[in-house]
């Protein structure tokens, strides 16, 4: 007898604690919403990477933290200027007027492995007083749920070529 009252207790404690997975479980398995566009091959995967790539060079210059918030993963990581940043300080920083009147991307390289995609460039910008000089980079996308967003990326400072 004591066996179904341990049993039926067991049950009736698990049934709310059932209930309430069956209710949250979906929504968190969901996570938030992708704000990248659905993406149906490697080559549209490519394009969407160069262009935000190249959006992304150029909201340096114009403070505007939109492209940095939808192409940066929750679980972002940058090296910058010997810095390590997460998504909400890289956002906060796209968004403060900074030290550049231009920032472009010279060329964006995208090779896959899987579900992951490893972009490779350098951009040229020129800082308030003249200052001009070059990023090299490397950012790594990674495909989940169809979404691609940057999880890591790590930026060098180097000269301009002389002239």
């Amino acid at each position: 007898m004591a066996t179904k009252t341990s049993g039926r207790r067991m049950s009736g404690a698990l049934v709310p604690i059932a209930i309430a997975f069956c209710w949250i479980a979906p929504a968190a398995a969901a996570g938030p919403q992708c704000p990248a566009p659905s993406l149906s091959s490697q080559d549209q995967v490519a394009r969407y990477i160069r262009e935000s790539e190249e959006a992304w060079a150029k909201s340096v210059a114009t403070n505007d933290p939109a492209v940095v918030e939808r192409i940066l993963a929750e679980d972002f990581m940058w090296v910058l200027d010997g810095r390590v940043l997460d998504k909400k300080r890289a956002v906060a920083e796209a968004a403060d007027p900074g030290p550049f009147l231009s920032d472009t991307a010279d060329y964006v390289h995208v090779r896959f492995f899987g579900n992951t995609a490893v972009a490779q460039g350098s951009e040229t910008w020129t800082k308030k007083g003249g200052q001009r000089g070059r990023f090299i980079w490397t950012d790594t996308w990674v495909g989940r749920g169809g979404c691609w967003q940057i999880v890591n990326a790590q930026d060098t400072v180097v000269p301009l070529p002389a002239q």
